[in-house]
């Protein structure tokens, strides 16, 4: 089925929880090294010895719409025929740095393949030059592979990294921030 993208109006969807969950054999090990004049950071894909999986419910704030603290945001998505939410993009506005942040990107399990991500992500990019932003970004884990993996195929490149925004430990743990970038010329073509 060819579900539509509709606005997800803030009064309707705020609160709503983003059940963001996935299972992964692989990651990407962050290797730091330091010397006197320099330091070298490589992102190593390596295989699990077992699988993991990332729930929403292993952590204290789940994902949810419209959280106060992403004061301009919007978001769409598809909405079922009982109107259970299926797939969503929020997106911010950074206004100092003119960039746009994805906030969140969810498609559910059974749509997952399908083109939906792909048609939220067309939707961000739509945003962004009708906003003229210099930018997209945004941030996933060095252990969500698969997602790593859309994101570069939807065009995006590595800006960064934080290596203890979870956690003090979060390069054992194989879960790292990975910060991802789309750019933009002033005309809103790719740069």
């Amino acid at each position: 089925m060819n579900y539509e993208i509709v606005p997800l109006p803030k009064e309707t969807w705020k609160g709503t929880v983003v059940p963001i969950r996935y299972t992964t054999d692989t990651y990407y090990d962050l290797e730091l090294t330091e010397s006197e004049n320099a330091f070298t950071a490589r992102l190593v894909k390596k295989q699990f010895d077992t699988p993991v999986t990332h729930t929403p419910e292993e952590y204290d704030f789940p994902d949810r719409l419209y959280q106060d603290f992403w004061e301009k945001a919007e978001a769409y998505g598809a909405v079922g025929e009982a109107g259970e939410l299926l797939a969503c993009i929020e997106l911010c506005p950074e206004e100092w740095s003119n960039r746009l942040l994805v906030t969140e990107l969810w498609v559910s399990d059974g749509l997952q393949g399908q083109g939906l991500g792909k048609r939220l992500m067309d939707k961000a990019k739509e945003i962004a030059v009708l906003q003229k932003r210099r930018a997209i970004i945004l941030e996933t884990q060095s252990c969500n592979t698969k997602a790593i993996g859309f994101y570069l195929h939807q065009g995006f490149v590595l800006i960064g990294f934080d290596s203890c925004c979870y956690t003090n430990d979060d390069i054992a743990r194989r879960e790292v921030r990975v910060n991802l970038g789309y750019f933009f010329h002033r005309n809103g073509r790719r740069s």
